[in-house]
């Protein structure tokens, strides 16, 4: 393959693999025109991607519909005549040429992808959702985009990117309950802010990388984002294999793997050995402290969900605590959204759905919920909230106060009415 000048990082293997013209040369701050393997738009923004599509390119605004998807997260189901306008006129375009769509109650449009089989080792994926780089859970690009930019790679099945450079993370050290993966990701958003891997590419090695369950990797490469990198990778291996639901075959996906003599921007490693349970305080991810530092504050209500914590595992994880005491703090509420539908019936099978509601929670159809306004999520203002989310800048969930924190961290909380350390 002409694209690959050795040594080369995963994402310039990705890119070198689906070069337009085989002749470019990949390289750190080189634009390449790629093929795209799966094009998606959701709810919010897709009704933009139709109307830019049949404004330019009216005779064939699809070039493949079976790598093309919508998907209704963000607003699921819609709670304003703007919304249910928006997945209409969506719902209207995919039925005209042959595009599926995921309706609301699907779930998050990238955790559906995933279970789906749209999303694979190798694979290159754009959307209009800001968190695509949760791909990079399974060794896959994933990329977010404005309307124009997803308009322009339905039509033409191709776009352009810039070939960033590439930071190595080794995290190394084993964790133990309460401390999770979301734990380790609140870590690295503390330490690295948004500066380090601003604009840069992310691969993740190390002990405690590769103990992590696929759910563990999805909280980890969604929040790539909050560290300003533009993708992470972390190499599929047994425990990608083990993931529900994942035919994984190598031959039909290829897998990348970086070379021995690739070049990097940086080297960073970090050891979570002693890691305590973390929060990220208002206004910031990247404001982050030891739950210690918050015990005592007031929490009046709890958000369980997202595309970081909205796993099965996650949900089983704040359950635990539920379990341990006969209803939530009285005056405060709890909020719970599964990531899809099949997370969904799972709760339900499993008894989950009526634990929740028995301590006095509510449970909403799978979708993003509290990340998107108007949604079930939101915190008045003048009130304390502990979301499982990825964002908590002033108004991202309603005008009130917003920590981000595990779901352990987040259901210990809202059964005391504050927060507490769950490892005391």
């Amino acid at each position: 393959m002409e694209g690959y000048f050795m040594p080369h990082t995963v994402i310039e293997k990705i890119f070198a693999a689906h070069l337009r013209d085989t002749r470019e040369k990949v390289e750190p701050g080189r634009i390449v025109w790629i093929m795209i393997d799966v094009r998606s738009a959701r709810d919010f923004g897709g009704a933009n991607v139709v109307s830019h599509l049949r404004k330019h390119y009216p005779s064939k605004p699809v070039s493949d519909p079976k790598k093309t998807v919508f998907t209704f997260d963000c607003n699921s189901p819609a709670t304003t005549s703007g919304y249910a306008d928006n997945q209409q006129i969506c719902r209207q375009f995919a039925a005209e040429y042959g595009v599926k769509v995921f309706d609301i109650g699907s779930g998050i449009g990238t955790h559906v992808m995933i279970e789906e089989n749209y999303a694979r080792p190798g694979r290159t994926i754009v959307g209009t959702d800001s968190h695509m780089n949760i791909f990079g859970a399974l060794g896959c690009f994933g990329q977010g985009m404005g309307d124009q930019d997803i308009a322009f790679v339905w039509a033409n099945g191709y776009t352009w990117f810039e070939v960033p450079e590439t930071v190595k993370i080794t995290i190394d050290g084993a964790i133990m309950h309460p401390v999770s993966a979301r734990d380790i990701t609140l870590h690295l958003c503390g330490e690295l802010g948004t500066e380090k891997l601003l604009g840069k590419a992310a691969e993740f090695y190390g002990d405690a990388i590769h103990a992590m369950t696929l759910d563990e990797r999805v909280t980890l490469a969604s929040m790539a984002t909050e560290m300003g990198a533009i993708v992470s990778f972390i190499m599929p291996d047994e425990m990608t294999k083990d993931f529900d639901g994942f035919p994984f075959d190598s031959d039909e996906y290829p897998e990348f793997y970086p070379d021995e003599d690739a070049q990097y921007a940086d080297e960073l490693h970090f050891d979570v050995t002693d890691l305590r349970p973390l929060v990220a305080r208002p206004g910031s991810p990247n404001d982050v402290v030891p739950v210690a530092d918050v015990v005592g504050k007031r929490v009046d209500t709890t958000f369980i969900g997202s595309c970081t914590n909205g796993r099965l595992s996650d949900m089983e994880a704040a359950v635990k605590y539920l379990e341990r005491a006969a209803h939530i703090y009285e005056g405060r509420t709890l909020k719970v959204v599964p990531a899809t539908r099949k997370v969904y019936h799972a709760m339900l099978k499993n008894g989950m759905v009526e634990t929740i509601s028995n301590a006095g929670g509510i449970v909403q159809s799978a979708g993003c919920g509290g990340c998107a306004a108007g949604q079930v999520g939101m915190v008045g203002d003048g009130g304390g909230q502990i979301s499982t989310s990825n964002r908590n800048f002033r108004g991202k969930q309603g005008k009130g106060e917003t920590y981000l924190a595990s779901p352990a961290i987040a259901a210990a909380a809202i059964m005391e009415g504050e927060f507490i350390d769950p490892s005391e």
